[in-house]
């Protein structure tokens, strides 16, 4: 009886929004379709250019063209990793202690870039999801916690940055209301998310990872002193105090995150659906060049997101920690800040920034949630259905958006729904690492694709520091 109430109240939100289609039908195709006739203007132009090319020039065209095109889910997921709490967490890193973490850019690479490859390999292998793995090898308690701790999670995170994304719009226009812009980048959002086909949707995804260019560009634009950079870069340098301590932790939990995980296993899934392979018979196993493009397309994601948090820190401490500010609240905060440090360039690609994230992350975030307990329901799910097909997948996708945008009107500060979404990350962060572990480790589920020595190693020891890091994060939030 108590599933079946869930169920409606989960249903329920996909059903009103089926019936008001037809109402909201030409809107919501103007909306899909513009995104892509900006991408196709894009190419033409891109084409002509080539065509003009001299023959070198078009050999190494050719090739980034061939790289370009074997990138997708990592690259995305990647890059959703620095979403505007992500960007406002690195600012308060950079403004605090200035170059002293940019080591965390570095040694969080490798860690969070092998976590990734094991969970695009478990979704390629299984050919499910990693909710779906969960719920067949292990007990349902611990899928129910998981993904209901990562609901709440990701929930906070939503209301976060959709109200960051508004105050970065009202930086640039100044006369925009709060909640016109809110409302109005929930319902772009959920349009897109919701109406626009599956291979449609992960190229408007693919593309809007180059925004975060904008952060390496307006770091660079600031002048940065290199030697310094190099010198700590390499060097760890820790004070051991609460308020640092608590800072790392945020760092960890905001690029090893558990949304990361469900969100790359179940994209793995999704491109092998759109390839036509739309039983779990025919997407279980997998081949070497499956893998080699897995890995290139996961490794290539996840630099690049540690490029843009060492450049974000690095802009953030050659402006205003020599400048003596030292907090930033949020990611708008810190544009508001550089501006008269390091000119208007730079912030406006920062306030440019802030907005581009927002639209890659907050369909990560929500279609994460909505993957697992959809997986965890045993209900269809993923991009590739269509609303009346799947009415609990995206009840959920609604309801993570509807709520996340209510929090920008409850009073809720967005630094503490950061804080309660930490905490909820150091909390499920560890178990899901667990889980990722034994899936991957075990011959039996994933043959000759399990986990090799230097796999197993680097995993394990992310596990441990996630679960350093959740006890840490909760110690200096809570005054002994």
């Amino acid at each position: 009886m108590a599933k079946k109430i869930v169920e409606k109240v989960i249903n329920a939100p996909a059903q009103a929004l089926e019936m008001g289609v037809n109402q909201g039908q030409k809107l919501a195709k103007n909306t899909m379709e513009a995104p892509g006739k900006a991408i196709a203007m894009s190419k033409d132009q891109g084409q002509k250019i080539a065509n003009a090319m001299p023959t070198s020039a078009k050999n190494s065209y050719k090739k980034a063209k061939a790289y370009w095109y074997m990138l997708g889910p990592g690259l995305t997921t990647g890059a959703s990793d620095d979403d505007p709490s992500g960007i406002a967490t690195y600012s308060q890193t950079g403004a605090q202690y200035g170059f002293s973490l940019l080591w965390m850019s570095i040694i969080t690479m490798p860690l969070m870039s092998v976590v990734q490859e094991m969970c695009a390999r478990i979704g390629l292998v299984t050919g499910r999801g990693l909710a779906g793995n969960i719920r067949k090898h292990f007990p349902r308690s611990v899928l129910y916690v998981s993904t209901i701790l990562l609901f709440a999670a990701n929930t906070f995170n939503i209301g976060a940055d959709i109200g960051a994304m508004a105050q970065a719009v009202q930086l640039l226009l100044p006369k925009v209301g709060t909640t016109i812009l809110v409302v109005g980048f929930t319902v772009l959002i959920l349009l897109l998310q919701i109406f626009t086909p599956y291979v449609k949707y992960a190229v408007y995804l693919k593309w809007l990872a180059l925004v975060l260019f904008a952060y390496i560009i307006s770091a660079i634009l600031t002048k940065p002193h290199w030697i310094s950079i190099l010198h700590y870069s390499l060097i760890p340098h820790i004070q051991f105090t609460k308020d640092q301590l608590l800072l790392i932790c945020a760092i960890l939990g905001t690029t090893i995150s558990p949304y990361l995980f469900f969100w790359q296993t179940s994209q793995e899934v999704d491109n092998e659906v759109a390839e036509g392979k739309t039983t779990l018979k025919m997407r279980m196993g997998s081949d070497k060049k499956q893998i080699r493009r897995m890995r290139i397309d996961v490794w290539s994601g996840m630099i690049l997101s540690n490029i843009v948090m060492f450049f974000i820190i690095t802009a953030c401490a050659t402006t205003l920690f020599n400048n003596g500010i030292h907090t930033i609240g949020t990611a708008a905060d810190a544009a508001k800040a550089l501006k008269p440090l390091a000119g208007n360039a730079t912030y406006y690609l920062f306030a440019f920034g802030i907005v581009g994230t927002g639209l890659l992350a907050i369909p990560v975030l929500a279609g994460s949630s909505s993957y697992a307990i959809s997986e965890s329901l045993g209900k269809k799910q993923g991009l590739n259905h269509k609303l009346s097909q799947a009415h609990t997948f995206y009840g959920i996708i609604i309801i993570s958006m509807l709520v996340g945008l209510a929090f920008n009107f409850i009073g809720l500060n967005p630094i503490k729904a950061l804080i309660y979404s930490a905490v909820a990350n150091g909390i499920v962060a560890p178990i899901i690492l667990i889980i990722i572990m034994l899936l991957a480790t075990d011959k039996k589920i994933m043959g000759e694709w399990k986990n090799g020595r230097l796999s197993t190693i680097i995993g394990w020891s992310t596990t441990g520091l996630m679960v350093i890091a959740g006890i840490g994060a909760i110690y200096a939030l809570f005054p002994q």
